[in-house]
C-alpha cells in the first residue's frame, strides 16, 4: 500500500490514526511535532503526509511551507479550523488535499487513495503510454520524465504534473480554471498558484516571462505551450 507519515500532537488521535492505517496494510511513522515531521521527510522516503495544523511548536500552515521547501511528498492537512479562506490558503500553500476533524477512518482512506492516484499520474488509469514532443521537449507521462534538448529537467511532482498536461494540447491556450482543475484538482483557487510554478517552470526551461521559448501567457486568457519559433 503506501507509506504514511503521520504528524499529529494528540496521543488519542495519533494512536488511533497509526492502528487504523496499519490495519489498512500502510506503513506508518508518526512525530508529534513540525521540526521531528521535517527531520523525518529529510531522511525517509514517505507517499504521503497527514500533517495536523495544531502543532505544538509550530503551526501546521507554515510546517506546510517548510515541508514543501524540501520535498514534493503529497500531504493532507487534518484540522478542526473549516473557514474557507483560510483552506484556499493551505491549498495554494501546497497541500494536496484537507480533511475537516473529526472524521472516520473511511474517509481518510479514499482521501490518501485519491491523493495517491493523483500523485502517481492516474497510473491503470488510462496514462498516455506515448512520449509527448513539443520543439525539443520530450515529456513521458508513463515513467514521468521530462528533457529539453536531450538534457534531463530535475522538475518537482507538480511542475511535471503542469508541463504534462501543456505538451499534451500543444499550442492550444488551456483557461487558468482547467489548469485549477486538471492539475490541482481544485475548483478554485489563487491565480498566483499557478504564476509561481510557471515562473519555477520557466527558469528550468531556461527562458522567462519576458523572453518566453515553450511557455506563452495570454493575459486574462490562459496558457500555452508550443515549440519555439
Amino acid at each position: 500500500m503506501a507509506s504514511v507519515l503521520v504528524v499529529e500532537d494528540d496521543q488519542f488521535v495519533r494512536s488511533a490514526l497509526i492502528r487504523h492505517l496499519t490495519d489498512a496494510s500502510h506503513t506508518v511513522r508518526s512525530v508529534g511535532t513540525a521540526l521531528e515531521a521535517l527531520r523525518e521527510v529529510a531522511h525517509n522516503r514517505f507517499d504521503v503526509v497527514i500533517l495536523d495544523l495544531g502543532l505544538p511548536d509550530l503551526d501546521g500552515a507554515e510546517a506546510l511551507k517548510m515541508l514543501r521547501g524540501v520535498t514534493d511528498v503529497p500531504v493532507i492537512i487534518a484540522t478542526a479550523r473549516d473557514d474557507e479562506a483560510g483552506i484556499v490558503r493551505l491549498l495554494n500553500d501546497g497541500a494536496d488535499d484537507y480533511l475537516t476533524k473529526p472524521f472516520s477512518v473511511e474517509h481518510l482512506s479514499a482521501r490518501i487513495a485519491a491523493v495517491l492516484r493523483r500523485a502517481r499520474g492516474g497510473a491503470g488509469e488510462g496514462v498516455p503510454d506515448a512520449v509527448l514532443r513539443v520543439g525539443g521537449l520530450a515529456v513521458d507521462p508513463l515513467r514521468r520524465r521530462a528533457e529539453l534538448d536531450g538534457r534531463h529537467l530535475d522538475l518537482t511532482r507538480r511542475e511535471f504534473d503542469l508541463l504534462a498536461f501543456l505538451a499534451g494540447r500543444p499550442g492550444v491556450v488551456v483557461p487558468r480554471r482547467e489548469l485549477l482543475a486538471e492539475v490541482w484538482q481544485q475548483a478554485y483557487g489563487d491565480d498566483q498558484t499557478i504564476d509561481v510554478h510557471l515562473s519555477w517552470l520557466r527558469r528550468k526551461l531556461g527562458e522567462t516571462a519576458a523572453r518566453p521559448r515553450y511557455l506563452h501567457t495570454l493575459r486574462g486568457v490562459g496558457v500555452k505551450l508550443e515549440p519555439p519559433r
